[in-house]
């Protein structure tokens, strides 16, 4: 088959005469000739200097012939020909081309072209065709030269870059219908480099549509039902290259599925089988369990009947093992697996899988060949351990909004225990006349004591929600588990005067509510977020115990902050912010936790606080705020600067989808003049810089238009979970250039979010607007201006300018300069 290489240009296109005789097995030859100088090198020849061409014969159609062409000739006649094309297909008006004239007369002449409206990529293809004497042009296409090589069609043209290198090649049609005949081949090494080659054009999907129509799907499952057991005979004799053909097959599979053409309802109980039989053998080869893992998460994301039907299939038993290897792959599509099973299951059916869960030491098991493995965990293992925490806490949401029903004898009879465990020492009054009103009388004083508000109906205060009954267990729990800490602080309050008794009741129900909101119990994971806590991975009840140290936490800072009722909000502010600092340190252990809180005491905060408000509040005086004024453009071009560097080095995206959290990911850095934005697609998250050259797309800084973020975001628009999760939201920019093109981002955190925006509108000559900017400019501020009156120190500085003297009586003296 004859292949041409094109590299675009906006204003002109030049062709580069490789081409490419396909033989049966794939391999190829190719001719390699100069590009033009400034363009790419390809096929391993330098550009001459001066641009000049090689004289060289140019293959015509068929087996290699000239087809009737000259070599100059041929090459007058393409250049032409793609230059009108790739220019047309860009929609490049108002311009006319310099025609390069033959080699052999040495002449130069002008080609004069009107300006022409954007032609259909059919006739684009055919002129192409047509210059190389090639028939049936619509058995040809074009196509992206770089390794993704995805097709060109009438939706995506308009994403062409300038310097893009294209092929002329096989119509994604033709190229399927191939594919399609090949795979069914008899010979293995035919059926094996078909498969190959379908995993890799899969990723495109213009192909994938193709190869779907010819009923490619229905294809690949038959083969994954049955070809298994037409080639378990030549197993033994022919493992590796059985290994690597059902690789390929669920490879092209997951690729194929992951453009959302086919419906997940469509598939058999019998692949359903097979593929949980790949997921159940002990031993079998590491990508087919991958891919199989894979499509066993899609499967139960994106339909009910297949959830129950997998469900049936995979215990939670048989998917441990693969947690317990060394793979961290494996570990984390295992775990997305647990999560989806998890996710879709009926509210009455997630409690009883936690169970399970639990039985099984899921929690144990991770805790130790994942977390406590000795590697580092990668971003998304990290989101799938979040986004397991997630819905382990989220399972507290149904009693978190239960409330307590005062006519419930059972639910009573956790406050009557409560109640006992604090004062079981006190002996209870026998059964005699009035004993009633005593026991009344009795029961409303140490309801009292537990710091109830309702005192003769405690259950009253479990009727808010949330945080509902969720709160009454936490202190059933906390009174059972450890029952001389709770007895310590109920009788501790209770000796207390009324107005300084820390309320246990009262505390326990806030401070289960604020717990809840720091951990978003009820909320859905989010796509982007990875931050999960080791320590909740180290205990069972670990909501429980979290509760139990923050209760007792509670009680020390009112003891510390010697509040009294009046000050019971501030007190639970204090808290907040104990906790909230604790965690952002990301403790191993529910103990490293009690021991980073125990050094966040009262007076602790208090310092936080006043170094806080110095930089906030202190050098408030007229002549300080006249020096931050004065310095302030120099600080904002030095965050300016940090941010278009940061801009310079680049940052890895990820590419997110509504089905699934992919392994997919895409770069972008700014170029050091901060002239052009290069960005492309990765096969892996990068470790470090990629350089600019091996990034295929380029975006100069002067077309573009706008920078949106948030709703306003083009891909924010379309529906989709995405649309409905707020974190994304956040984290979402686009680019806005040309006519209705735009460059679509999520940031991988908020930080990353607050460099984009910050350097992108730098670049535009916007104000940096971020949180991020702000907090900069306050911390760069405030270090200034203390080295630059370091001098003043001890020395108070007035807050007017001192007032000018009299004017003496008479000016009858000298002043000695000596």
């Amino acid at each position: 088959m004859l292949c041409t290489h094109i590299i675009y240009s906006r204003t002109e296109a030049y062709t580069v005469f490789d081409i490419f005789f396909f033989l049966s097995r794939g391999t190829s030859k190719s001719r390699g000739h100069p590009h033009p100088p400034g363009k790419v090198q390809w096929a391993g020849v330098r550009a001459p200097a001066g641009g000049g061409r090689a004289n060289h014969a140019c293959p015509g159609a068929g087996a290699g012939g000239d087809g009737g062409h000259s070599a100059a000739s041929a090459r007058e006649e393409i250049s032409r020909l793609i230059s009108g094309c790739l220019a047309d297909a860009k929609c490049v008006s108002g311009q006319q081309e310099e025609g390069r004239g033959s080699e052999s007369s040495g002449r130069r002449r002008r080609s004069s072209r009107p300006t022409r409206s954007k032609k259909p990529l059919s006739a684009i293809i055919k002129e192409v065709c047509d210059g190389w004497s090639l028939a049936n042009h619509e058995y040809f296409a074009l196509q992206h030269a770089d390794s993704s090589n995805f097709y060109i069609t009438e939706k995506n043209r308009n994403e062409i870059k300038n310097g893009t290198i294209l092929r002329l090649t096989t119509s994604p049609a033709q190229n399927a219908h191939q594919l399609h005949e090949r795979i069914q081949s008899s010979s293995m090494d035919a059926k094996l480099e078909a498969l190959k080659d379908l995993a890799s054009l899969s990723r495109d999907v213009t192909f994938a549509q193709e190869f779907i129509n010819l009923d490619g799907i229905s294809l690949l499952t038959q083969m994954v039902e049955s070809g298994t057991e037409r080639y378990q005979k030549l197993q033994k004799i022919m493992k590796p290259c059985f290994g690597d053909m059902l690789s390929f097959t669920l490879t092209a599979f997951v690729e194929l599925m992951d453009h959302g053409i086919v419906s997940w309802d469509t598939f058999s109980v019998a692949f359903i089988k097979k593929i949980a039989s790949f997921v159940n053998k002990s031993a079998i080869d590491v990508s087919i369990l991958q891919r199989s893992l894979a499509i066993l998460e899609s499967m139960v994301l994106n339909s009910h009947d297949l959830y129950q039907k997998v469900a049936q299939e995979i215990t939670i038993g048989q998917l441990i093992p693969h947690l317990q290897g060394t793979d961290q792959e494996i570990q984390t599509y295992t775990i997305a697996v647990i999560n989806a099973l998890f996710l879709k299951a009926p509210d009455e059916k997630r409690q009883e899988m936690a169970n399970i869960l639990a039985q099984k030491q899921l929690r144990s098991i991770i805790l130790t060949h994942v977390i406590r493995a000795q590697r580092a965990i990668n971003n998304e293992m990290a989101h799938q351990l979040y986004v397991l925490q997630v819905l382990t806490f989220n399972l507290l949401e149904d009693r978190m909004m239960t409330k307590m029903d005062p006519q419930d004898q059972a639910q009573r009879d956790i406050i009557f225990e409560l109640r006992r465990i604090a004062f079981d020492a006190e002996s209870e009054p026998n059964n005699s006349s009035g004993s009633m009103e005593k026991r009344k009388s009795m029961y409303t004083r140490d309801y009292k004591k537990l710091g109830f508000i309702n005192h003769v109906n405690p259950a009253m205060d479990f009727t808010q929600t949330p945080p509902g009954m969720l709160a009454l267990d936490n202190m059933l729990y906390f009174a059972k588990h450890h029952q001389d800490a709770y007895i310590r602080i109920v009788l501790e309050n209770s000796s207390r005067e009324d107005k300084h008794e820390c309320p246990f009741g009262r505390s326990s129900i806030e401070l289960t509510k604020m717990l809840c909101e720091i951990l978003k119990v009820g909320e859905l994971p989010s796509e982007t977020c990875n931050d999960f806590h080791p320590m909740f991975f180290t205990h069972d009840r670990s909501f429980e115990e979290f509760f139990c140290i923050c209760i007792q936490l509670l009680n020390k800072t009112w003891k510390e902050m010697r509040a009294t009722s009046e000050d019971f909000n501030k007190v639970m502010q204090v808290v907040k912010e104990q906790v909230m600092r604790a965690l952002t340190t990301k403790p191993s252990s529910l103990d490293q936790f009690k021991s980073k809180l125990q050094n966040l005491s009262y007076t602790e905060i208090l310092k936080i606080r006043q170094s806080e408000r110095m930089n906030q509040e202190d050098f408030q005086s007229r002549p300080i705020l006249e020096l931050k004024e004065k310095i302030q453009p120099e600080i904002l071009e030095l965050i300016k600067q940090q941010r278009l560097n940061r801009l310079v080095e680049g940052t890895c995206f990820r590419k997110l989808n509504s089905r699934r959290r992919q392994d997919k990911f895409w770069y972008c850095r700014l170029s050091p003049n901060h002239k052009v934005l290069h960005y492309g697609d990765l096969e892996e998250s990068p470790q470090g810089e990629v350089p600019h050259d091996s990034l295929q797309d380029k975006l100069p800084v002067a077309d573009i238009k706008a920078v949106v973020t948030g709703k306003d975001c083009p891909h924010m628009k379309e529906k989709g979970a995405l649309k409905q999760n707020k974190e994304v939201l956040e984290l979402a920019f686009s680019i806005l250039y040309d006519s209705n093109c735009q460059l679509n981002f999520i940031a991988p955190d908020k930080h990353e979010y607050c460099i984009w925006t910050d350097g992108l509108n730098a670049l535009l000559g916007k104000d940096m607007m971020s949180d991020l900017t702000r907090n900069d400019l306050d911390t760069l501020l405030s270090m200034e201006i203390k080295l630059r009156l370091l001098d003043l120190e001890n020395i108070q500085i007035p807050d007017a300018p001192p007032p000018i003297p009299k004017e003496p009586s008479n000016y009858d003296f000298v002043y000695d300069c000596n």
